[in-house]
């Protein structure tokens, strides 16, 4: 392997790390919600789950129906119970349902 690909992999997973537990190891309860430090951590989730659902919808995008039928449901879950739970099997039995169709 590469020695420049070795550090980018050893450097995107030690971020992921650090995101993922340095809020639990460190003592945040007397972070204020309008400082810098707290938005930056109030933003990163919805920024993660956007990067996440951009990576892999962009391989898909030729499949058009079950992509938009899953995302759809998705958003209209979401908008009317405010589950991600349900928003998430929503979309994915949407998804599942339409490419099941005959022509997909």
């Amino acid at each position: 392997m590469r020695p420049d690909v070795l550090a980018l992999i050893l450097a995107v997973g030690a971020s992921s790390w650090a995101f993922r537990a340095l809020p639990f190891r460190l003592d945040l309860s007397g972070l204020s919600p309008e400082g810098r430090l707290g938005r930056l951590l109030a933003a990163t989730g919805p920024a993660a789950i956007a990067a996440l659902f951009v990576a892999s919808a962009l391989p898909m995008l030729g499949q058009g129906a079950p992509l938009w039928g899953g995302s759809l449901a998705v958003l209209a879950v979401w908008y009317a119970r405010r589950s991600v739970v349900l928003a998430t099997l929503a979309g994915a039995l949407a998804y599942g349902l339409i490419s099941a169709m005959p022509g997909w």
